[in-house]
């Protein structure tokens, strides 16, 4: 109802619901400070009908993208919009207890900034580059994330800040707000992250599907054939990630032994050189493409999803990664899985996975069993 003028038969004409029922869910939205009576009244036909108003700083979320080699931190409204951010050079290889040290004190500095003081915190969202239990918030398998494994993070954090935590896999987050930002009226999508390392996050009938313990999506340590088998990071050979991921290609790169490029150690690098016009580079990601697409063929062959999002810091290179994604896909996935599929690049920037967690934290706060809670606390009132 942003466009239209938000009254309590205005409500009751949108969702069908009776109006005692109404009347009690805007005096729950009421209780827990999420709505107002504006000072506006308009016709309604008999008494001029008050018009309400969402209040999106009624609370706001702590939002962390912990990567790699940095680590996001922001502050969001209750509609995901990020008001205050900082990016931290903080490597998550340095271990837990400085990671979220470091996270803590950006946290306290950003909700103590002119934009956001006084306002209330409601809860954290985390995004961790590894497969993650959501019922836990703890790491799970293998990962990057060596001396992180088990720790309680949420419970860390919690402590803390005194707030609800809710915790996942960081390419999940990128997913979440992909799928609402831009490709809200699609039930069925897919995400790869092309970084670093690579990741997926599926969207089946409208809502992120993890698995059973959190590893629905670690396509990177998916076995490729027919490419050789280089030692994956993981311990493996022949993984995706090691034939296509970013820390793979530079190294590919740096092997060639030219000199020039000695100093290409990151995705970011890569794609550097690629931009530059560098042959070898360009070579290098147009076959990365085709692997990749190989993989993510399989997947839409087993899903079906609408829309592939490509995303990630291998995706700033735009069409010299994704017409080998493209080529591999239409030509071994199902016809009947390709027919209508799009596959397009990301069109978020750098702040997605926080915004993200914004979005984890925001279902939260507003889910109707927690407002529930709040009527059953505040008991009756007046509406």
């Amino acid at each position: 109802m942003d466009n239209a003028d938000c009254t309590r038969s205005a409500i009751e004409s949108l969702t069908g619901l009776s109006r005692p029922t109404v009347t009690e869910r805007l005096r729950t939205l009421s209780a827990a400070g999420l709505i107002h009576k504006t000072n506006r009244r308009v016709a309604s036909g008999g008494r001029p009908a008050t018009v309400y108003e969402f209040q999106p700083r009624a609370y706001v979320s702590l939002c962390v993208d912990i990567g790699e080699v940095h680590t996001r931190v922001a502050i969001a409204d209750l509609r995901n919009t990020i008001i205050e951010e900082t990016v931290l050079d903080q490597r998550v290889s340095d271990g837990p207890q400085a990671v979220l040290a470091t996270i803590i004190e950006a946290g306290r500095q950003l909700l103590a900034s002119r934009a956001v003081k006084g306002d209330r915190l409601g809860g954290i969202g985390v995004g961790l580059p590894a497969p993650v239990d959501f019922a836990t918030g703890r790491t799970v398998g293998w990962s990057i994330m060596s001396g992180w494994e088990g720790y309680e993070v949420r419970e860390h954090l919690a402590a803390e800040f005194d707030v609800p935590v809710f915790v996942d896999n960081d390419v999940n987050l990128l997913t979440l707000a992909e799928h609402r930002l831009v490709w809200p009226e699609e039930s069925h999508l897919m995400f790869i992250k092309a970084g670093t390392g690579i990741g997926s996050g599926f969207v089946v009938d409208g809502r992120i599907n993890r698995g059973s313990l959190g590893a629905a999506g670690d396509i990177g340590h998916a076995r490729i054939a027919g490419y050789g088998d280089p030692v994956c990071r993981c311990g493996n050979r022949g993984c995706l990630e090691a034939l296509a991921g970013g820390w793979a290609m530079a190294r590919e790169l740096r092997l060639l032994q030219s000199g020039e490029y000695d100093g290409v150690m990151t995705a970011r690098d890569v794609v550097s050189t690629v931009r530059r016009g560098a042959p070898e580079a360009m070579a290098l990601i147009r076959d990365a493409g085709r692997i990749l697409g190989e993989a993510v063929a399989f997947a839409t062959s087993l899903l079906n999803p609408a829309v592939i999002v490509i995303g990630g810091e291998l995706a700033r290179a735009g069409d010299q990664l994704m017409a080998g994604v493209r080529e591999l896909v239409y030509s071994r996935s199902l016809p009947l899985a390709t027919k209508d599929l799009n596959i397009s690049l990301s069109r978020l920037d750098e702040s997605a996975g926080v915004i993200g967690a914004a979005f984890l934290v925001s279902d939260a706060l507003l889910a109707p069993e927690r407002l529930d809670r709040v009527l059953r606390a505040t008991g009756p009132a007046a509406s």
